[in-house]
């Protein structure tokens, strides 16, 4: 059989809501459509999303996909999930959502983190002897921002005793929607990892660990099974394949979350090997041979979605969701000065704005803090703001100042990226929305001093690596075919005329944080 002739069905739960399309087993991606959904923000540091309404989401534009005709129906073979990563679904043994699902922006469960967490003797607002163990065992420890799965779990335990009781399973949003697939319970090795109660020191036997569940003060059973990545959880339920029109024969692949899939569908797969991500959030990874942590700066290297491997992960909370924020919330907000005309195509007006404003933005600084941050410091107080701001500001240097943003904060992940694998990432695979502006790629290029190398498609990176993990599942491919199928549709080179000017903005971009992070602790409390 042609690996260009046999499809997998992925899905890409994003946080803006689900896409669907068609891959071929060697990850071409034929066709998609995309149906948004809502997010509910909440006191508190309360973030939701309706499971509902994802299902419904996927159902429609999978319809709209399989209506095109585009491959016959019989020639889809598989489908394959990826998804929001560190998000909660409290389900019964009936697999009924019992609330909202709660994303990873959420950090309501903060306080119940540093309980778990507290000790007499601390290192960076742990004890001790607690960090130790979580570090040796996991490669990490869970956020005191509260924006980990655990958290969550805690946060329903003691705020929603009676949900928590009729909890049957606590699901990663991936494993939710493998549930309303097969009608199974089951999470991937590497989704389950920011429960921080799985033992990751054999890469080949990851297990949960019944210490580290009782120090998180939660249920054994109340958490699902685990799978690898690439095993086949079973045929597609009857009614599932009727209502999105796919063959009962479908099979379901276990998958994996995004950040994982990202990684895949980037083509960075050799060790070391690095790719950059500009979606909604942000993050630099690559592949490791081992496991390696660095508390200080919130990144390790934790079960990827190979196989014997680990993914150096880490993660900006906002990156591409910083022009949504400037879009939404100070050019066209829905209040009393709201124009009576929108812009149709708004990120191409981005784009050209920012690109009458010089390299530099005339000193404007924007750090893109808008929700606390992850990564390269664990911050739920610190935010964001215009640094710098005279009379000669214009809205395009605010453009200008977001795309630049979002890149000083990849170089202040890149510093530590490299330091922690000790070794200088020469070329970088750059994917996700923001990747298809030549601006913002060649900005990233110039500010982190690194060739960046665009994938094909970049926006497609998801769900490729979803399709490529259901081709490796059915034996099409091997993942380490995988860097030579790569494509790449532009290669920006760093401007030396640039390096001075960036490298004096860099270091004021860190003195923001260093010199208002207790000011922010203060306003935020």
């Amino acid at each position: 059989m042609s690996s260009e002739t046999k499809y997998v069905l992925a899905i890409d739960l994003g946080t803006s809501g689900p896409k669907v399309a068609i891959v071929s087993m060697l990850g071409n991606v034929l066709d998609h459509e995309f149906e948004k959904t809502d997010t509910i923000f909440l006191p508190n540091g309360g973030v939701e999303e309706n499971p509902d309404d994802w299902w419904q989401a996927i159902v429609k534009a999978a319809k709209r996909l399989l209506s095109k005709n585009l491959v016959p129906v019989c020639d889809i073979l598989a489908i394959c999930c990826t998804s929001q990563w560190s998000g909660t679904v409290a389900v019964d043994k009936n697999g009924n959502h019992l609330m909202n699902a709660i994303t990873w922006m959420d950090a309501r469960g903060a306080s119940h983190v540093k309980e778990i967490t507290d000790g007499v003797i601390k290192i960076e607002g742990y004890g001790i002897s607690k960090l130790y163990k979580w570090l040796k065992l996991t490669g990490g420890i869970p956020l005191r921002s509260g924006k980990d799965p655990i958290a969550h779990i805690l946060f329903i335990k003691k705020i929603f005793p009676d949900i928590y009781k009729n909890t049957y399973k606590f699901l990663e949003p991936k494993d939710y929607l493998n549930l309303k697939l097969t009608g199974k319970f089951f999470a991937s090795n590497e989704s389950i990892t920011l429960h921080w109660v799985t033992d990751n020191r054999d890469i080949h036997n990851i297990h949960y660990h019944d210490d580290l569940i009782k120090m998180a003060g939660i249920s054994r059973e109340k958490l699902p099974d685990l799978k690898r990545s690439t095993d086949i959880i079973g045929p597609v339920k009857k009614e599932i394949a009727r209502e999105l029109g796919l063959s009962e024969t479908t099979r379901v692949v276990m998958g994996t979350p995004d950040i994982h899939s990202a990684a895949i569908g980037s083509g960075a797969i050799d060790d070391f090997a690095g790719h950059l991500y500009v979606g909604t959030s942000g993050w630099l990874l690559c592949h490791l041979p081992y496991k390696k942590t660095d508390l200080f700066h919130n990144m390790g290297a934790l079960p990827s979605a190979i196989p014997g491997k680990y993914l150096l992960v880490n993660e900006q909370d906002i990156a591409g969701e910083a022009l949504n924020f400037l879009r939404d919330n100070i050019i066209y907000p829905e209040d009393e000065l709201a124009p009576s005309k929108r812009v149709k195509d708004v990120h191409k007006a981005f784009n050209i704005m920012a690109a009458k404003i010089p390299p530099g933005c005339d000193n404007l600084i924007f750090p893109p803090w808008l929700n606390g941050e992850r990564s390269p410091v664990d911050d739920s107080d610190t935010r964001s703001g215009f640094y710098n701001m005279s009379l000669n500001t214009t809205r395009s240097h605010m453009v200008r100042a977001v795309f630049e943003g979002v890149a000083f904060n990849a170089k202040w992940l890149l510093k530590y990226v490299e330091k922690m694998i000790k070794k200088k990432m020469k070329n970088i695979n750059i994917i996700g929305g923001g990747a298809q502006s030549d601006l913002w790629c060649q900005i990233h290029a110039d500010i982190l001093n690194r060739t960046i190398r665009r994938v094909k498609d970049p926006i497609q990176a998801n769900a490729r690596g979803a399709g490529l993990i259901g081709s490796v599942a059915l034996g099409y491919i091997k993942f380490d075919e995988i860097p030579e199928r790569t494509e790449y549709d532009s290669i920006f080179i760093p401007s030396q005329k640039n390096r001075k000017l960036y490298k004096k903005l860099f270091k004021q971009y860190q003195s923001i944080y260093k010199q208002n992070k207790k000011i922010y602790k203060r306003l935020n409390k």
